[in-house]
């Protein structure tokens, strides 16, 4: 197999000057600061990403069909490619145009931003699974709750001996919440699978301003989106996006659960030195992430106290009446 190239800041400027002319911006860094880097800045207004590898290839350009798919359904900003072609032979490139906003590691969601969010998910699940389909979008069967609470029993044991997780919390998964959450059949919708805060764009206001990163999306579990949110924003946010979406407490507490164990099978992970279990694949992340993205998933949230699951739909069950809400307690 022919090994592919690495890129260089050389090879970046030529592709560059050769799709927006002679005067086109020579600034060009890596946004990771790693050898061999595919995603790079170009000046201020524009961002490059090669493909490393003919599988990341198919993943671009079916993100590049999938995005103008998605961009009518949602209300934040999608990334546009001002140009796309090959950059080396068989892997593809796509030159953005840069949304405008920060990073929502470095911003705090503010509750319009939550709005936003809630809109984000409802977009998601209006858009046709047939056609995104029909763009070659993969489907991905529900993750097993029951495995992966087991998972998380281990390493919340050994992050306890670490002194990095208190074991005695309140908090537990059952094995019978585990299957009381099970996924609902026909519940499929279209998923991001890593609205991360690096993913997500938002203004000094809080606002979220655009979703960055759809390579990876999905025709799956809802949940899986639910989860990253509490991640990057924290549970009782991302729970009151997703009920403002309409979800019901069965996927917002599923989404929560996911997250929960997802961070301690993480964070115990990384502290070993091994690569990760929790799907989906992610690059090694630092430490105090990793740490910072289990406190927001542990934050305590009213809905799990107050929730008995009935054996109905996947949007049935009490809405979050509490202040999960984005209005507070009801009477």
């Amino acid at each position: 197999m022919t090994q592919a190239p690495t890129p260089t800041p050389d090879t970046v400027r030529r592709l560059v000057r050769s799709l927006l002319g002679g005067s086109a911006e020579s600034d060009v860094r890596p946004v990771a600061a790693v050898a061999g880097s595919a995603t790079w800045w170009v000046g201020p207004r524009h961002v490059l990403r090669l493909a490393p590898d003919r599988e990341a290839a198919v993943r671009q350009r079916r993100e590049l069909r999938l995005r103008e798919l998605v961009r009518p359904a949602v209300p934040v900003a999608l990334p546009t490619s001002v140009a796309h072609g090959e950059w080396a032979p068989g892997l593809t490139y796509t030159l953005d145009a840069k949304v405008p906003g920060g990073s929502g590691e470095d911003h705090e969601v503010s509750a319009l931003g939550e709005a936003d969010l809630a809109a984000l998910l409802t977009g998601l699940r209006e858009v046709s699974v047939r056609q995104a389909e029909t763009f070659g979008v993969p489907r991905a069967a529900p993750r097993s709750l029951e495995a992966l609470r087991q998972s998380a029993e281990r390493a919340a044991r050994r992050l306890a001996e670490a002194d990095e997780f208190d074991a005695a919390r309140p908090e537990r998964l059952t094995r019978a919440a585990a299957a009381q959450l099970a996924a609902q059949p026909g519940a499929a919708v279209l998923v991001h699978r890593g609205l991360s805060g690096d993913h997500l764009v938002v203004s000094a206001d809080g606002r979220v301003r655009g979703v960055l990163g759809w390579t990876e999306a999905v025709l799956g579990d809802p949940a899986e989106d639910i989860a990253s949110l509490a991640l990057s924003v924290g549970s009782p946010a991302a729970v009151r996006a997703a009920t403002l979406a309409g979800y019901g407490a069965r996927p917002c507490l599923r989404g929560l659960w996911l997250a929960r164990c997802d961070t301690l099978v993480q964070l115990a992970a990384a502290l070993a030195g091994r690569a990760s279990e929790a799907p989906p694949p992610v690059p090694p992340l630092p430490l105090p992430l990793l740490r910072t993205r289990l406190r927001r998933a542990w934050e305590p949230i009213l809905l799990e106290r107050v929730t008995e699951l009935r054996e109905d739909g996947p949007e049935d069950g009490p809405q979050a009446n509490s202040e999960d809400t984005p209005d507070g307690p009801q009477t």
